[in-house]
């Protein structure tokens, strides 16, 4: 008896969904009714941390974990009513090949103190949020854009590209790599002391501070003060280029 075409379709559809499905699926998800000036801190060891603002009125999480030994990770979850604090755990003195992945929404008309955003492998990403903020990963790219507030960010392995739109109240912003480009854009109306350096790279800005290259050797350099300088801001790359531009 001869099958169905269409059914044996079908059934290798349903066989290839349920297949993507055990190796990507939501394992954790929460809705924390946090208000502004509340504390958000989410440390991961491997995999993304993707952080967008969106009109709601509550912090939103998914989590995905991924890779056959995905059963061994856990979200560990230490909120509170006023603090969003989140680590992922992997059994002791063993070998996990397991990754979580985080997608986080924001309420993006309100402010919140940024405390960690972090991730040991993986890239780290923030769009369109207010507040004070710290992000970096080891080994992975950082990318903040769209931010209004006092922005920190560092990779050791990796670039760093940060866009903020409006610089809110004051404070020290810095931008690091060892291995990576760093490229921070800035409003023109900026009201820093700002420094400047890459030891193996090359430096570029389009704000009126001083630029200085030596004669012999590596190293580039720039440093001024713009506007009152406010704030204290920072770039810096071991091997990789810097720049600071206006938006």
């Amino acid at each position: 008896m001869r099958r169905n075409p269409l059914l044996k379709l079908t059934g290798l559809l349903l066989f290839f969904t349920l297949a993507a499905a055990a190796g990507l699926a939501q394992d954790f998800h929460k809705t924390y009714p946090i208000g502004a000036g509340g504390q958000i801190s989410i440390g991961n060891i491997s995999g993304d941390v993707k952080v967008l603002g969106y009109k709601g009125e509550s912090i939103i999480v998914d989590g995905y974990k991924v890779g056959p030994d995905r059963d061994l990770v856990t979200v560990e979850d230490t909120s509170s009513s006023s603090r969003l604090e989140l680590r992922v755990r992997y059994p002791e003195h063993r070998h996990s090949n397991a990754s979580v992945n985080f997608e986080v929404k924001i309420p993006e008309l309100l402010e919140y103190n940024f405390e960690d955003l972090s991730s040991v492998s993986g890239n780290v990403s923030v769009r369109g949020v207010k507040g004070r903020m710290r992000a970096k990963s080891v080994s992975g790219n950082v990318d903040v854009t769209g931010i209004s507030g006092i922005v920190s960010a560092a990779s050791i392995s990796g670039n760093v590209n940060v866009e903020i739109t409006t610089v809110g109240g004051a404070g020290e912003m810095k931008f690091s790599a060892i291995s990576g480009d760093v490229f921070v854009r800035a409003p023109k109306n900026l009201d820093a002391d700002i420094e400047m350096s890459t030891i193996s790279g090359s430096l570029k800005t389009d704000f009126a501070i001083e630029i200085h290259e030596p004669r012999y050797g590596p190293g580039r350099s720039a440093r001024g003060r713009l506007g009152n300088g406010t704030n204290n801001l920072r770039i810096t790359s071991v091997s990789g280029r810097v720049s600071l531009t206006r938006i």
